[in-house]
């Protein structure tokens, strides 16, 4: 602190010295200390990063949980990172520069792995209630999982990003445009939840996909409740409940 530039604990010049006040409240100050050992347990380092976090300047949800994988699971989180840069997913979404330095990629993969196989009974409001949660502790219970569950999500996702890479690529994260006859826009979020995450539970469930994605999106945005803005103001939890179970039947092959 500037106040305290060239000040001392005690010196013969009162203008240079703490104060006794001043002195007091440091003796008396505690210092919280924390200790973590290397062979603690995962879950242990989980909650002890939680509870640091809620000091000073907040992370932002993917920035959390990415430090917490790696406290978790350097080796789960460098799978993580593969997978955000497979070419078939990074082709499918195409984000912009702002969004991979925002880590926006790792997300999406947070949420594929996560909500492609969510249980269909727990495909509502109170199981999903604060999403962010709900990603970390899930996402946390992965990473401490053994390789073998690793191996087959990673395939899934494979497999998930190939099979919409050859049917239709960026456009099944797009709006189909009925008066222009034209996918148009950016790739869209709930595009991502209706048809990644659809396509990846049939695949896990070794189920049949819909061969014409394409078709299937037009089918989607034509709805009379898909207009422009039908999304707009709703919560996560709401828009995941109503789009994940439509996703599974659109995708049905």
């Amino acid at each position: 602190m500037p106040s305290l530039e060239g000040k001392t604990w005690e010196h013969a010049d009162k203008k240079r010295a703490l104060s006794e006040a001043q002195r007091l409240d440091i003796k008396r100050a505690k210092i919280d200390i924390k200790i973590i050992k290397r062979d603690s347990s995962p879950q242990a380092k989980y909650d002890l990063f939680h509870r640091l976090n809620s000091y000073g300047t907040a992370l932002t949800p993917q920035e959390l949980r990415s430090s917490l994988l790696v406290a978790v699971s350097s080796e789960f989180f460098t799978q993580l990172e593969n997978m955000a840069t497979y070419p078939s997913f990074v082709e499918c979404v195409s984000l912009s520069e702002r969004l991979v330095e925002e880590r926006f990629d790792l997300e999406l993969v947070t949420r594929f792995l996560i909500l492609h196989n969510w249980p269909n009974e727990k495909l509502n409001l109170t199981s999903l209630r604060d999403l962010p949660k709900v990603l970390d502790d899930a996402i946390v219970r992965l990473a401490i999982d053994g390789r073998s569950s690793h191996r087959q999500l990673a395939k899934v996702f494979e497999d998930t990003f190939d099979l919409i890479s050859a049917s239709g690529g960026q456009q099944i994260f797009r709006r189909w445009d009925n008066q222009k006859g034209d996918f148009t826009g950016s790739f869209l979020l709930s595009a991502f939840e209706i048809f990644g995450l659809g396509v990846g539970y049939h695949l896990a469930n070794h189920q049949r996909v819909r061969p014409n994605l394409v078709q299937a999106s037009k089918d989607v945005w034509t709805m009379p409740k898909m207009q422009a803005g039908y999304a707009t103001g709703r919560s996560t939890e709401a828009r995941l409940i109503e789009f994940v179970p439509l996703g599974r039947k659109v995708t049905e092959g």
